[in-house]
């Protein structure tokens, strides 16, 4: 009975429109129902279209699905051809190598350079797959020259390139390094005999370095690595004079006597404390007991004089007046800087912070805690602090 009601008013409604709005209304008078056969024939109709429906939307689904199937394998399909495109690209030799080369690797060359000069030298088989290789292992390439191989494997190349054991033909000079370790060192590495190279120490600079240095080489040599092989001892010092002063110009240093002065106090500060967070406070120190017109008592410039580390020194030679680098009893800045400093100590010489401070202890000698005080008192204080905190205070 509910679907021959339904069947009447789906038959029978219809939309009327009033002068206000439209609405819905049943139609008025009803119509006489339909016959019963009719009414069957209206349901069966209206089931066909109901299961029409319900298929042509399984119909969809199943499309869908099919789809989603398809397009997933057509996926990984170009992502395995991409892969296999990328493996061909970075494709490397598979052996350890034949025949055996030389090669240099020079300061400031990135993996991408030094990629494309192993391919030329046929070392490796592409430069993506060195580079790929040193991105892999997380490498640090350094600067050398080194005995490797034609066809090689990407992966054994990186090794040895990062390893810096095995870097050959390259003379480092470190920030803080007095002359004499850099000229030894430089000796050793390319073969010829220290006396080379002081003599060009000896020989006053001419045509070598700026006319502020005053003909001495201390402080004026910049830390790198430079490739020293068939070059001559002067050669040598001359690129690490020339880098040294390109590095001074690039950080803003004053020119002509200013230089020195800066160079100098910057030497000291590295001597002095283990920590670059220091320099500022020491260069501070330093021109404090200058202004004062007080000596500048630090130990490392007459450990330098005698050719000698600080831990070394006597009380003997403390108070030694004929150490012209003895700032314990001569005033003023020692005659030269006492080091090669570093890119940090020579910035905080030029740029120190303001204080007061006319003394310093360094009070921890296992953590380089460092106090700066303005007073004598105050000093012996962090003195005492010193000796008690360290076993083998002198």
């Amino acid at each position: 009975m509910t679907d021959n009601l339904d069947d009447f008013f789906s038959d029978n409604a219809q939309w009327v429109n009033s002068s206000d709005d439209a609405s819905f209304v049943s139609a008025m008078p009803p119509q006489p129902p339909k016959s019963r056969k009719d009414m069957r024939r209206h349901r069966e109709q209206k089931r066909r279209r109901r299961y029409i429906t319900i298929i042509a939307a399984l119909v969809v689904i199943v499309l869908i699905g099919v789809g989603g199937f398809f397009g997933v394998r057509a996926l990984k399909h170009w992502k395995a051809v991409n892969e296999a495109n990328s493996q061909s690209q970075i494709e490397d030799y598979t052996g350890p190598g034949d025949k055996g080369v030389t090669f240099v690797v020079e300061s400031g060359q990135g993996a991408a350079e030094i990629a494309d000069s192993l391919v030329k030298a046929k070392i490796v088989k592409s430069a993506a797959a060195f580079t790929s290789a040193v991105s892999g292992a997380g490498a640090t390439l350094y600067p050398g020259s080194y005995a490797l191989r034609t066809h090689m494997r990407a992966s054994d190349v990186v090794k040895v390139l990062s390893d810096q054991s095995q870097a050959g033909g390259f003379a480092e000079v470190r920030a803080g390094e007095r002359v004499s370790d850099v000229i030894e060192n430089a000796a050793s590495v390319s073969g010829l005999d220290v006396s080379q190279f002081q003599a060009v120490m000896d020989g006053g600079g001419a045509g070598i370095l700026p006319d502020e240095a005053g003909g001495k080489f201390e402080g004026w040599l910049e830390p790198g690595s430079y490739n020293v092989q068939n070059k001559s001892a002067e050669d040598i010092i001359k690129e690490m004079v020339d880098a040294r002063v390109s590095k001074l110009d690039s950080l803003g240093v004053p020119t002509g006597s200013e230089r020195e002065r800066i160079l100098n106090i910057a030497s000291i500060a590295e001597a002095e404390v283990g920590s670059e967070k220091y320099y500022g406070q020491v260069a501070r120190v330093i021109l404090n007991r200058l202004d004062a017109d007080m000596a500048l008592g630090m130990d490392t410039t007459v450990a330098y004089g005698l050719g000698i580390s600080a831990s070394q020194l006597t009380d003997d030679q403390l108070g030694d007046d004929s150490n012209a680098y003895n700032t314990r009893i001569h005033k003023g800045l020692p005659p030269t800087p006492i080091s090669n400093p570093g890119d940090g100590a020579i910035t905080a010489a030029v740029n120190p912070p303001d204080g007061k401070w006319l003394y310093f202890v360094t009070t921890n000698l296992q953590t380089g805690e460092t106090k700066f005080v303005e007073t004598e008192d105050e000093f012996w204080q962090i003195r005492d602090e010193y000796k008690n905190n360290n076993e083998n205070a002198n």
